[in-house]
């Protein structure tokens, strides 16, 4: 098998079994919390510090809004058993960067590999990452070149895979749709914050040497657990987030 076919076949199987990249960043994560302190032996800072590395993910959730809010019908989804795209998307966020979903995902990862505070434990994140989802960009470019042709190497010539060059915005072609992103993007919330919450109580148990939820993140949690919830619902049992067309 020859390179090309080797990744577009390990990119399938990488697309298909995504929602296994958390267990293998969490597990490179999990050797950083073993030496866990606070900074300067304060738990104060070592809020604010949690605050603004929740603070970095949540901007991975607003790339990932900013892509969602605006996608057609047929494409930006969440589906893992093949890839699917009823139009390519060239403008808003996707006229600046081709995976700009996947650029979301970085920050989340980004965010929470900074909240050990050890420096190898974002660079080893990145690196994870990096050579889980360059599989994942390639046979998925691979799908969209054969589906769309020409139209999709224009695009690409001029469009980076990765890093955003912003000089290249193009305003998206629909109205942006908060309905879109409240039905597609409920479950990353909750998953983010059962990640920082999960995260927290192990490092206040590695420093402390017990188990326990700091009253911030079981409120952050309770509440995402109430949302997520509310919008399964209303996304299985209702029409209230659906909207015609996308």
């Amino acid at each position: 098998m020859g390179l090309r076919e080797h990744f577009e076949s390990s990119g399938a199987w990488c697309f298909r079994h995504r929602s296994l990249l958390p267990l293998l960043l969490l597990a490179a994560i999990a050797p950083a919390l073993i030496i866990f302190e606070y900074p300067d032996g304060s738990h104060g800072q070592d809020l604010l510090w949690e605050t603004l590395c929740l603070g970095l993910s949540l901007f991975g959730i607003a790339i990932r809004a900013a892509v969602v809010g605006y996608a057609l019908d047929g494409t930006s989804g969440r589906n893992t058993r093949e890839h699917v795209a009823k139009a390519l998307n060239t403008n808003g966020l996707y006229s600046v960067v081709r995976h700009p979903l996947y650029l979301g995902n970085y920050f989340m990862w980004l965010g929470i590999s900074l909240l050990p505070r050890v420096w190898w434990c974002p660079v080893v994140i990145s690196l994870v990452f990096w050579l889980y989802y360059e599989r994942i960009m390639f046979a998925e470019e691979e799908f969209l070149r054969t589906r769309f042709g020409a139209a999709w190497l224009e695009w690409a010539a001029r469009t980076p895979a990765f890093v955003p060059a912003l000089q290249r915005w193009r305003p998206p072609d629909v109205p942006f749709s908060l309905r879109m992103v409240l039905k597609r993007e409920y479950s990353g919330l909750f998953g983010l914050v059962t990640v920082f919450t999960l995260l927290e109580a192990i490092g206040d148990w590695a420093r402390e040497g017990r188990l326990e939820v700091d009253p911030v993140w079981a409120w952050l949690f309770a509440i995402a657990a109430v949302l997520h919830i509310l919008f399964r619902t209303l996304k299985r049992r209702t029409k209230l987030l659906h909207i015609e067309g996308r």
